[in-house]
């Protein structure tokens, strides 16, 4: 008489359970870090807003006034005089124009880069990406010495040029890595077809590349209208920015913290509507551009 073998314990479901059950501690943990992170990001930015609602009386309140009654007092100071709107203006004309102008060098730039072989390529990309991780003070003392004597201090043209240490090797390098990553099959089908380089980086090159370049501009618009250092010590004041206009609002007896704080708000809104306009280019520039295979 035979007996049958016991059958074993069935641990699958068991082990399904503890799986499921980490990953949800899993989820957890991170929506708490993300949490966390985001508040801690965003609490500058909503107090600095709660500051630009208030009375002067209001801002100075100990402790803290959480709940009040907003006023727009604030605003409609810093948006009636000139004292906020020229230095935003100056950041609107020298932003503008630097993009324009990396555009018009770093295009080209990228393109040569990455598609002819040619002594000393990778010196002369490696000398453009240092502009961007070198101290800026480093550059922009000299600069300072020479826009004295070129009469480049104090003007459009001379922040537009320093500001290529800032927008150029972000652009250079970003659109470089998306040429690249085209096959250089699709300019031979275009030469084979009668066409000329130009015609295939028109036609064909520049739509593929088209969302990394507008992730690139839209990174350099950020850095450069952020940028406090170049202006402090290369713009005066005819051309003073945004980012040291602010100064303006520190006195020698008192500091106007409700204008100071409402003309901050305005300042970030040109790159919150660019960010959220340009989103998605970004997110795709930035993930089409490092994976290849």
């Amino acid at each position: 008489m035979t007996h049958a073998a016991p059958r074993p314990t069935a641990l699958v479901p068991r082990t399904s359970t503890r799986r499921r059950r980490r990953r949800r501690i899993g989820h957890a943990l991170a929506i708490t870090a993300l949490s966390a992170w985001t508040v801690f990001a965003l609490a500058p930015i909503v107090w600095i807003l709660m500051m630009s609602l208030k009375t002067p009386a209001q801002v100075v309140a100990n402790p803290p006034l959480f709940f009040f009654t907003p006023t727009l007092e604030n605003y409609a100071t810093v948006l009636s005089g000139p004292q906020f709107l020229q230095p935003f203006l100056n950041s609107i004309i020298v932003t503008a124009g630097s993009l324009a102008l990396t555009l018009v060098i770093g295009l080209p730039t990228a393109y040569a880069l990455a598609r002819f072989r040619f002594r000393g390529r990778e010196d002369i990309g490696f000398g453009i990406l240092s502009l961007r991780f070198a101290p800026e003070l480093l550059i922009i003392l000299p600069l300072y010495l020479v826009f004295q004597r070129t009469g480049l201090a104090d003007n459009y043209v001379g922040l537009i040029l320093a500001y290529q240490i800032v927008t150029l090797p972000m652009l250079v390098w970003m659109l470089r890595s998306f040429i690249e990553d085209l096959p250089g099959s699709l300019e031979e089908a275009v030469a084979m077809d009668g066409g000329t380089r130009w015609t295939a980086f028109r036609h064909v090159l520049f739509r593929l590349i088209a969302p990394g370049l507008a992730a690139s501009l839209m990174l350099s618009f950020i850095w450069a209208w952020n940028n406090y250092m170049i202006p402090l010590v290369l713009a005066g004041k005819n051309t003073q920015t945004v980012t040291t206009g602010l100064q303006q609002y520190i006195g020698y007896q008192s500091i106007e913290w409700g204008p100071m704080a409402a003309a901050t708000i305005v300042s970030i809104i040109p790159g919150i509507l660019f960010a959220i306009f340009s989103l998605r280019w970004i997110v795709g520039g930035l993930t089409a551009g490092t994976v290849k295979g």
